[in-house]
């Protein structure tokens, strides 16, 4: 395993990393260079100066994750990861402080005129008249969004004495209202009562521009605006625009759209009262130290075969929400391997029911894992990451189903497939603590455990049969680890079938001479990733 660091992160991470891979630190790379050199590396780490493309996500044929040192991934072509089936993982709590004290920091340095006041005394000026300020005390902050920065900052900024408002729609009134806030439905309602306004959004098609001529115009005149969130969430002309006309008092920028090339941004220049920072939200010992070791420790997990806690791209398999379900996630993708192998046609609809304590719990992850094994046999390179896109893109509905009914199992999961020839149906559960089993295929009751190599062979229910199949079995040199003989709840039809667990593939010349045993069914090869 290789892994390359880039963009200047701190070395702690390569120590993590020591033992499960080589890693090797580089300067940033252009985007040319990096795709050239990302061929022979299994994991990217970076922060944020390098951009990982498109371009760069399919030169990186071995890349299985990439991770982003700090809380915003808009570097990464989320997107074409996915579709290459690379993980991404952030670190979103590891600079949480560092960027919260940043936010407060140049509130108040803006508030108290700092930057041009220490300038003016270092200049031998002592002009204590021209940088009279502001208190915060009494006033109205206006946080739009309230995720651990956003939080952070109006537990601090209550404590000032300031009114704190918040528009958020991924948060609820009972959140907010529980530190002492007030809760904003909408920002038509948000704008006004503001004296000052600090921002902690991502940025997305939602939020690029968020600020705009618009919205300062509704803003209250002489209101004071912070960005350490992301460059492009304010729409910098019409900043500038409104600092300079008065009707922003000020402002204090530590994010732009033309990062690093701060001569770039209509702010620079700027005749008005404002303070810039050259992105120095994240930027303290502690942050960088937290987010580097956060984000090896989950690319030492991915590449170890675990999972990451923070991936941005698969978010059902999360460690808080696949903990409760991980006794079910390597049966439920050997149950989605099984159903497909055994069907015919090509696919329309999976449907999914869980029983026992499963009804109670998130099971995304399984639904996940029951993908990846429906369409490992049908496309290749998939994973975790791109299985619900190969979903989404084929048009394939999958509906999922609880109930806690008549459960004989501590949990179960039912798959059934349904394809343009026929449904197929197969059951597993958790038969007992660490004891997953297949205990139905179709209309057959059982208990096997999966196993790598297994034969699933119907047959008329009379004698030898099993004598004649495992001689078969032996003749050709394949020791059989367990056998198992399954009888339908309602024997009309009088087959039966015998699920063999063998220690190595079957050839097709032996699965021909068992097909061609009297009174067998069309006997095949079932290979799950157990």
């Amino acid at each position: 395993m290789k892994v390359l660091i880039t963009d200047k992160i701190n070395e702690a991470a390569g120590k993590i990393l020591e033992g499960v891979a080589d890693v090797e630190f580089i300067p940033t790379l252009p985007e040319d260079e990096l795709a050239e050199k990302i061929k022979d590396y299994d994991a990217l780490m970076i922060r944020s100066q390098t951009k990982v493309t498109k371009k760069i996500l399919e030169a990186g044929k071995k890349l299985k994750i990439v991770g982003r040192a700090g809380v915003g991934v808009d570097n990464v072509d989320i997107e074409a990861a996915t579709q290459n089936g690379i993980i991404v993982v952030n670190s979103p709590d590891g600079n949480t402080n560092a960027a919260a004290e940043h936010t407060l920091a140049l509130m108040l340095a803006m508030s108290r005129n700092i930057p041009a006041a220490a300038m003016s005394t270092k200049e031998g000026k002592w002009e204590r008249s021209k940088f009279t300020g502001v208190e915060v005390f009494g006033k109205t902050l206006g946080i739009i969004g309230f995720g651990k920065i956003g939080h952070h900052v109006a537990e601090v900024a209550l404590a000032l004495g300031m009114n704190v408002v918040v528009s958020d729609p991924y948060t609820t009134k009972e959140a907010v209202e529980k530190i002492g806030a007030k809760y904003v439905t909408n920002l038509d309602e948000f704008w006004g009562q503001c004296d000052y306004i600090t921002i902690h959004t991502p940025k997305t098609k939602e939020t690029t521009s968020l600020i705009n001529r618009n919205t300062l115009n509704r803003m209250k005149k002489g209101v004071r605006i912070i960005n350490c969130a992301r460059g492009g969430i304010i729409d910098e002309a019409a900043l500038k625009e409104a600092i300079e006309s008065g009707q922003v008092q000020s402002a204090a920028i530590d994010v732009y759209e033309t990062e690093p090339d701060i001569t770039a941004s209509p702010l620079y220049g700027c005749e008005g009262n404002i303070v810039m920072t050259p992105h120095l939200g994240a930027s303290t010992k502690e942050a960088q130290f937290n987010v580097a070791i956060d984000v090896a420790e989950q690319i030492k997990e991915v590449l170890s075969g675990g999972s990451a806690k923070a991936a941005i791209n698969i978010p059902a398999l999360k460690k808080d929400i696949i903990e409760p379900v991980k006794d079910y996630m390597q049966l439920a993708e050997n149950l989605g391997q099984l159903v497909q192998q055994i069907s015919k046609g090509n696919l329309k609809n999976i449907n999914i029911n869980v029983n026992g304590n499963l009804a109670e719990l998130n099971i995304a992850p399984l639904e996940v894992a029951i993908q990846k094994g429906i369409f490992s046999a049908m496309v290749e390179g998939v994973n975790f990451v791109n299985a619900p896109l190969i979903a989404q893109k084929r048009g394939i509905n999958i509906v999922t189903s609880k109930s806690q009914k008549d459960c004989t199992f501590i949990g179960s999961i039912s798959v059934t497939l349904t394809t343009d020839s026929d449904e197929n149906t197969v059951t597993g559960a958790l038969i007992a603590k660490n004891m997953p089993r297949i205990v139905k295929i179709n209309d057959y009751n059982m208990s096997i455990e999966a196993e790598k190599h297994m034969l699933i062979v119907p047959h008329e229910n009379k004698p030898s049969m099993v004598a004649k199949v495992a001689a078969v079995i032996g003749e050709h040199n394949i020791n059989i680890n367990r056998m198992q003989v399954a009888q339908k709840s309602n024997q009309k039809d009088n087959v039966s079938i015998m699920l063999i667990t063998i220690d190595k593939d079957v050839d097709e010349e032996t699965l021909s001479t068992i097909n061609k045993i009297d009174g067998i069914k069309n006997a095949q090869q079932i290979k799950l990733n157990a």
